[in-house]
Order: C-alpha cells, then structure tokens, then sequence
C-alpha cells in the first residue's frame, strides 16, 4: 500500500500551488479554487509526512508494507494530512466552489451531508486530502447524487470548524444554499483556474473549467 501512495504523495507536493490573491469579505458569493483556501505559507514536504527516519523516502520498493517502519510512516501520514491549516479569515464567508461529493449521510441517493473534496476518488482511497481540502457540506433539504464521479458547485457559507470521519478530516464547514451540476448553470469565474491544486494528485476526471 504505501509503495503505491508515495508517487502519488509527490504529485501533491508539486502540485501544492502559490496563493491566490488576498480574498476580501462579501456577501455576494465568491467563486473559490481549491488552492484558496491554503494559508499562503502552507508547505508540506514529504519528510513532513513520513516523519522522523533513517529510511531513504525515495526507496520505498525495499521496504515491506506490514512493517512496523510502514506503519509509524502512515499513522504519522495520516496525522500531518488532519491537521492542515485552513485560513481563519475565511470564517463566515460567502462563496462557491466546484467539487466531487463523498456521501456521508444519506437515505439511498438523497445526500444531506456529505465531503466536497476537488478531484474524484479522494476520500475513498488511502491517504485523503489535507484537511484544509476537504470541506464538510450540510445541506438540509438533500441532493440527489447518482454519479459520484459527476462534479457539482456548492454554494453557501464557510465555516472554519474542524470535523473527523473515517473518510478524513475536514478543516472548513459548508452551509449549503444551492447545489449544481457542473453540465447547469455555473457561477461566474472572478479569476484563476479551477482545481488547481490536487490537478495531478489524481488521475480521475477534474470539473469543467469555464471558459
């Protein structure tokens, strides 16, 4: 397992982005990328993520996935990725973004609650985003999700408030207001591209950029 993880873990640490322009309050929706919500000083380093060791972390093929030395690696992993910084600035924001929906709470295909994370398959593979790319929606009259791997906008106000499943942590909180398909109705793009960040952390589809 972690011989897999690790060329995807380099992925993410070159595709960790420079930060956005400085966001300014309003009440008007804003159309967020994924890199936006990083301080603009976050940094995560693979020695970061494996933790204290003498092992070479570019030769992960000798090393035997069910060792205690595998093991320390992923529980340190998985703690670094939880504990992401979000930016306390964005607390009670406005805004919109595009994202994949990990159903979390459900009656059959209705979703009340659910992880927005920016590509499809996160959360459901092993190790998740860093928690300050994983946003935890609330959204009480349901949405229907029949294809996981369809992208939707989310609208409605963020919160920084910290949340724990087993799929992963979630460093900001979503009220939701309105949900679209990417193939709807879209926002319109204020600047920059969309899904910047984790763009080749995974393979699967990314949503629609507008053009």
């Amino acid at each position: 397992m972690l011989k897999l993880i690790v060329p995807l873990l380099l992925a993410l640490l070159m595709a960790l982005p420079v930060q956005a322009e400085e966001v300014k309050d309003a009440e008007e929706p804003r159309v967020f990328t994924w890199d936006e919500l990083m301080p603009e000083d976050y940094t995560l380093t693979l020695s970061e993520l494996i933790g204290d060791s003498d092992f070479d972390p570019y030769n992960f093929d000798i090393i035997d996935d069910y060792s205690p030395e595998a093991e320390r690696m992923m529980d340190n992993m998985l703690q670094v990725l939880a504990s992401a910084p979000v930016r306390g600035e964005l607390d009670g924001m406005m805004i919109s973004i595009p994202g994949f929906v990990v159903p979390l709470e459900a009656e059959q295909t209705k979703v009340f609650r659910f992880f927005l994370v920016p590509y499809f398959g996160a959360c459901i593979h092993v190790p998740p985003p860093p928690s300050n790319q994983i946003i935890d929606v609330h959204f009480e009259p349901g949405t229907e999700v029949e294809n996981l791997w369809d992208a939707v906008w989310i609208t409605g106000r963020l919160t920084t408030v910290t949340f724990s499943h087993d799929m992963g942590t979630a460093g900001y909180r979503l009220e939701a207001f309105q949900i679209t398909p990417t193939t709807g109705t879209k926002p319109k793009r204020e600047s920059g591209s969309l899904i910047q960040a984790f763009k080749d952390y995974s393979p699967g589809r990314q949503p629609e950029v507008i053009g």
